[in-house]
């Protein structure tokens, strides 16, 4: 998975690397740490004084918490969220229709079956543009602004805090970078769940934006925002906070070597897995409000209250569940196995890890 300096530098842009930043080396014991747990130390574009930390890369350096650090993250969010939604454009149909429409689309197999049927096999890709689009916007914000909060709250913290109360940290980055990213979301959200769920409604983004607009206002294309949040907020939270308790605890008694000597191909398989199983949680925590999103934007003046009363309390949870495990699930794992891959191919470790005592991290920060 590897890849040497010359393929990597000719993969990527040149202003992702800072040509003023000192590296570690490849050994240093301390090169870990800064990726695995929210550094104490300061650093360029995050806030603070000191000598920032930094992560070998191709000829050139990018420096821990700096603007291109930020900005290789966010090119991170970007592919691993776009491409991942857009894959699984046919299991969002087929779960919107049944959320919608249960005694026409009553299972997984027969909801692809109609609609094989009524659209052809072109069909399970209706509204591909806007779930791209919408979830590559996401991604940038999800994922960009998790890394930015999540150094700014440890660095409040301060380094014996950020360390014992990290689970915190976790849960109020990706809920704070969760609501901006929502924000970017939601107009493509509600195109493309009116695209999937009303047949001739529009072809995609180009013809549906327009039309969505003309009908509900612009402001209409926020009219799924509080429940978009009450969704992925908890959806985020759960993903970015188990997901890095798992890997934590994988390294620490799954694998039998440290983190720092486990090749990078595996460092990226447990980043699957630890994403796999953190999806399931985010699917099961975040369900009901996928409900609500759905039925909110597939039916013009509908309320919170309509949507409760139509599905019931019991069918929030239950309905198109088993679908959306196995859809978020995988999601999810490879969403952090493009991100990882993404972070090692610029240069910089892989996301989690075991976490050292703050005293330890501090000495082996000065080395």
């Amino acid at each position: 998975m590897a890849l040497s300096d010359r393929s990597r530098e000719s993969l990527l842009p040149s202003f992702l690397y800072a040509s003023s930043a000192r590296s570690f080396a490849a050994s240093s014991p301390a090169r870990s740490f800064a990726a695995s747990a929210p550094a104490p130390a300061a650093a360029a574009g995050a806030g603070g004084g000191g000598a920032p930390f930094s992560i070998q890369a191709p000829n050139e350096k990018i420096e821990l918490y700096s603007p291109a650090f930020y900005a290789a993250c966010t090119a991170g969010g970007i592919a691993s969220c776009g491409l991942t939604h857009m894959a699984v454009t046919p299991l969002d149909l087929v779960k919107c229709n049944m959320q919608i429409d249960p005694a026409k689309y009553k299972s997984i197999s027969s909801g692809f079956g109609i609609l094989l049927k009524e659209q052809g096999a072109r069909g399970f890709f209706r509204g591909w543009v806007p779930t791209l689009l919408g979830y590559s916007a996401q991604g940038a914000c999800k994922f960009g602004f998790y890394e930015f909060f999540k150094k700014y709250y440890s660095d409040i913290a301060g380094p014996e805090y950020a360390h014992k109360y990290k689970t915190l940290i976790y849960l109020a980055g990706s809920a704070s970078a969760e609501v901006i990213a929502d924000v970017a979301l939601c107009p493509f959200e509600a195109v493309k769940v009116r695209v999937q769920t009303q047949p001739g409604f529009a072809r995609g983004l180009s013809d549906g934006l327009p039309k969505f607009v003309r009908s509900e206002g612009a402001l209409g294309l926020y009219k799924g925002i509080v429940p978009l949040w009450g969704r992925q907020i908890p959806y985020t939270m759960m993903k970015f906070a188990s997901f890095e308790t798992i890997v934590e605890l994988i390294y620490k008694h799954a694998v039998p070597v440290p983190k720092s000597e486990c090749s990078k191909t595996t460092q990226l398989g447990i980043s699957f897995a630890g994403g796999y199983i953190a999806g399931v949680f985010c699917a099961i925590v975040s369900h009901p409000a996928d409900n609500l999103v759905s039925f909110l934007n597939n039916a013009k003046g509908a309320t919170v209250g309509d949507a409760v009363k139509k599905i019931g309390l019991l069918g929030l949870f239950t309905r198109g569940l088993p679908l959306r495990i196995v859809m978020i699930g995988t999601l999810t794992g490879a969403q952090w196995g493009i991100y990882d891959a993404f972070k090692v191919m610029v240069g910089l470790p892989t996301t989690g890890g075991v976490t050292p005592a703050p005293a330890e991290a501090e000495s082996k920060a000065s080395a």
